[in-house]
């Protein structure tokens, strides 16, 4: 919540109203108190008055002070369940979200039932149980609005962990429980906060329902809610009795219902997560970077049937080289690299003869010395930063964290590095950018901000995924340029994933071909145009130039009869 914010009406408004209630909180029962407690039989059930603004009871107590005196407890009691409802709500939402498939199923089902129930019809319920007290009161109201954040925690948990960032996070060995504290719970923290603002406001007024019933605060306590309930008894006599008590429930109400608009611009920051350990696994493969050798990735379906999207393909990468994979979407190029780079989850079945990096085994579990070496020499760019990156987590934050946690460099050094890092890639003023969020960079400098992040270890592979996706030609220029640079300071090789063969044709090395999961041509860059292969040649001739007849349709690329044609 920023000051700009505060300055308008409805943050002027929830500044004010904050401080009334905080201070009848602090100060009523010290300033009212006498008031509140004192009786005067022979003014009893007075109405409404200059010197009584809201009459007195039937002990001639002034109610006005009761009501200013009550605000202590009935903040208490409303806070006290809104916390138990909160705090189970974010640990069974968490639990939902981090669980098996079937155990998810079943406890979001679970939550369903309890969510189709009405939330005061469970709060009576509960009441029952823990009997007509103020503690029971608050453990009926807090445990009857638990299934509403778990509900919404588990939804926005679901959501946060389909990201590039959280799946690359448990593919690195984070475990589930750390993933959540350290990348998911951050992240779905600004809604949780202005629900939990909002919920308070229904907390009240619910708190308020059980002690007018008489089964929240018992006498000789007093709260809103039995004073409402005395009031009530004489609405006709001394209207005031009751509207007093009401007025109190209805203005804290609006209270907490403008803390939950306003804290929907609040900001929320987390801290990384940290790979875990696990077995050992090596081969030789000489001198190549990658070398891939029958490749083949198939998905697990919902009835359980596999489904395979990469059919057996090879692929060798050497040292500094720069290889293009090219292909329309669907053709198998993203899962191939995604396969080299181990960052396919559990529902990937993959089988190969020969998959590594460097020596290192891609198709067994690996040790903590392995994953170290996988988070300092190989580096992902995906096709969308934004989701890539953790929107809760500063640049410097991000970038700096390769080097902290895998090359265990200080904190300083690490910084040093990140800001060299965003020079080499021509980010302006790096230093202050380190301080930014994601957001705050635009697309092609998120992109650039990526290609930095890999430079923070010893890349010797850099995986870039349709890395000039969405972006103009001047800024796809510069995200190249800045690949260009990276290969040249540290010498990595590139695989580049791309539909684009005119961009993949003038950067790399050499083109793989791909077409439904299969390689169907590889050729070097300056013999593209000795392609054999209809899809390849299809693909040249959808690029159009500055010789292209504009008043022409450009070629499409068809299948008759399983062949490929141009039309």
């Amino acid at each position: 919540m920023n000051s700009r914010t505060l300055r308008s009406p409805q943050g002027i408004a929830l500044l004010v109203g904050l401080l009334l209630v905080v201070l009848a909180a602090l100060l009523g029962n010290a300033v009212f108190g006498d008031a509140a407690t004192a009786r005067d039989i022979a003014n009893r059930q007075a109405p409404a008055s200059l010197a009584h603004p809201f009459g007195t009871d039937d002990l001639g107590r002034d109610l006005f002070a009761r009501v200013v005196v009550a605000t202590r407890l009935s903040l208490l009691v409303t806070l006290g369940a809104t916390a138990i409802s909160v705090v189970g709500g974010v640990v069974l939402g968490v639990v939902a979200a981090v669980l098996p498939r079937p155990a998810r199923r079943a406890l979001t089902a679970l939550i369903d039932i309890l969510l189709s129930f009405p939330w005061l019809l469970l709060a009576l319920f509960f009441s029952v149980i823990w009997g007509a007290t103020a503690t029971g009161a608050v453990l009926a109201v807090g445990f009857a609005g638990v299934p509403v954040f778990a509900r919404l925690v588990s939804t926005s948990a679901a959501s946060v962990a389909g990201s590039d960032y959280v799946h690359a996070a448990r593919i690195l060995g984070s475990s589930p429980w750390r993933t959540a504290r350290r990348h998911v719970l951050p992240n779905i923290l600004p809604p949780v906060l202005v629900n939990t603002a909002a919920h308070a406001s229904v907390t009240l007024l619910s708190f308020a329902a059980l002690s007018f019933l008489g089964l929240g605060v018992q006498a000789p306590e007093y709260d809103w809610g039995r004073l409402l309930n005395e009031g009530a008894k004489r609405i006709y006599v001394s209207p005031m009795a009751a509207v007093g008590p009401g007025i109190a429930i209805v203005f804290t109400g609006v209270v907490f219902s403008l803390l939950g608009e306003l804290l929907s611009e609040k900001r929320t920051r987390a801290v990384r997560a940290v790979a875990v350990p696990d077995e050992a696994a090596s081969v030789d493969t000489g001198d190549a970077v990658v070398d891939v050798r029958d490749l083949k990735v198939a998905f697990r379906t919902e009835d359980g049937s596999l489904v395979e999207r990469v059919h057996g393909v090879d692929l060798r990468i050497e040292a500094g080289e720069v290889v293009g994979i090219v292909g329309e979407s669907g053709s198998g190029k993203s899962v191939t690299a995604m396969a080299i780079a181990g960052l396919l989850g559990p529902e990937a079945r993959i089988t190969a003869r020969r998959l590594s990096f460097q020596d290192i085994d891609m198709r067994r579990k690996l040790s903590g010395g392995q994953r170290r070496t996988l988070g300092l020499e190989q580096a992902m760019i995906f096709q969308d930063p934004l989701s890539s990156m953790n929107p809760s987590l500063t640049i410097g934050r991000q970038l700096t964290e390769a080097s902290e946690v895998h090359a265990g460099a200080t904190r300083s050094a690490a910084r040093e590095r990140a800001v060299a890092a965003l020079a080499l890639v021509r980010i302006p003023r790096p230093a202050e950018r380190l301080k930014q969020l994601p957001h705050e960079f635009s697309g092609g400098m998120r992109q650039r901000a990526m290609i930095a992040m890999g430079l923070m270890g010893s890349p010797r592979l850099i995986l870039a995924d349709e890395p000039t996706t969405a972006l103009d030609v001047t800024v796809q220029r510069q995200v190249m340029r800045a690949l260009r640079d990276a290969r040249t300071e540290t010498g990595a090789a590139i695989l580049l994933i791309s539909h684009d063969i005119a961009l993949v044709s003038g950067f790399c090395d050499r083109i793989v071909v791909m077409k439904d999961g299969l390689v169907v041509e590889r050729l070097d860059a300056d013999r593209l145009h000795e392609a054999q292969h209809p899809y390849t040649r299809g693909l040249i001739a959808c690029v159009p130039d500055m010789a292209t007849d504009r008043t022409r349709a450009l070629p499409v690329l068809g299948v008759v009869a399983d062949e490929e044609v141009l039309t």
